[in-house]
């Protein structure tokens, strides 16, 4: 929570976070029901919710992270567990692009392979970025 008080644009940056967070609520949030829903034989309704609900919920937790990023003047390069974060939201958004998205119409054993394989991963990447934001390991250097 602190880390929301270290720029000078407060307000911004505080606006920002909270997109962030409902971004990443949203992005990841949804694939926890994904299997009971597949089970329900709900493919259909699954596939217009990963489309037009997590997937640009993604892009939108890219865009508010890059914007704080920006105001709060933080170095990309020079803070390792941003540099990183940003890397396992690329291959969120390549398991959920490649393995999720073509899943999800599909009722055949490859199919609920493939979603699970990408929820998985997703899954792991959730940990993982959440353990990077909390507790920011290599600490922060800004551009001045």
């Amino acid at each position: 929570m602190l880390a929301i008080l270290t720029p000078e644009n407060n307000d911004l940056y505080r606006d920002l976070y909270f997109v962030h967070l409902l971004s990443a609520i949203c992005a990841f949030g949804p694939l926890f029901v994904y299997p009971r829903l597949q089970r329900a034989g709900e493919t259909a309704a699954i596939a217009r919710l990963h489309m037009r609900f997590v997937f640009p919920a993604l892009v939108v937790l890219w865009i508010a992270g890059m914007g704080m990023a920006g105001v709060g003047k933080i170095s990309l390069a020079g803070t390792p567990f941003i540099t990183a974060t940003i890397v396992l939201w690329l291959v969120a958004l390549v398991a959920s692009w490649f393995l999720i998205r073509p899943a999800l119409g599909q009722p055949d054993e490859t199919a609920k392979s493939k979603l699970s394989m990408g929820i998985g991963i997703t899954h792991l990447i959730l940990v993982l970025a959440m353990y990077l934001m909390i507790f920011k390991p290599g600490g922060y250097s800004f551009n001045s």
